[in-house]
């Protein structure tokens, strides 16, 4: 069974139809650094949480995210939701760039980037709030899920992948 991505690339519809092997050859490697950017910026995240340190304009992080747990998305055990939140942008965004578990992370991270993008609020300025961010990681996120790790990560390497 051949586990890759279908190949989109049809040479009749290039205009420089001689790049078509170019495109075929390095789509695995810009699928694999996408994935290992986006595991990056998510440590970046995680990281002054699990530490308690700065983070951009926050000076604590994870008090944030436990006040926005609590008074914004009414959930019970504000701590510990925020726990699992720098927990999974930390330690997941790390597994996400070695591509080990991606398919399962990147679901969950998914459902993250939607309850953020619900905390920044349905309405079309959405450009004072910052919601075009998550918005935009929560659709890599599912591509992620969908498409798994591809063929330069450890999913790949174990021959294991949900």
């Amino acid at each position: 069974m051949n586990r890759s991505a279908p190949n989109p690339i049809d040479n009749a519809t290039l205009v420089f139809p001689r790049l078509a092997g170019l495109y075929q050859q390095g789509e695995p490697l810009a699928y694999a650094l996408l994935r290992i950017c986006f595991g990056l910026i998510m440590v970046t995240h995680g990281l002054p949480k699990l530490l308690g340190t700065a983070h951009g304009s926050m000076a604590d992080p994870m008090a944030g995210s436990m006040r926005l747990i609590e008074t914004v998305l009414h959930l019970p055990f504000p701590a510990f939701f925020a726990m699992l939140v720098a927990l999974l942008e930390g330690v997941g965004g790390v597994l996400v760039t070695l591509g080990l578990g991606t398919r399962l992370l990147a679901a969950a991270m998914a459902i993250q980037m939607a309850a953020i993008s619900y905390i920044l609020g349905p309405t079309w300025p959405w450009i004072d709030r910052g919601i075009e961010y998550p918005v935009l990681m929560m659709f890599l996120c599912l591509y992620f899920s969908l498409r798994g790790a591809g063929p330069y990560s450890l999913d790949r390497r174990l021959k294991r992948e949900l």
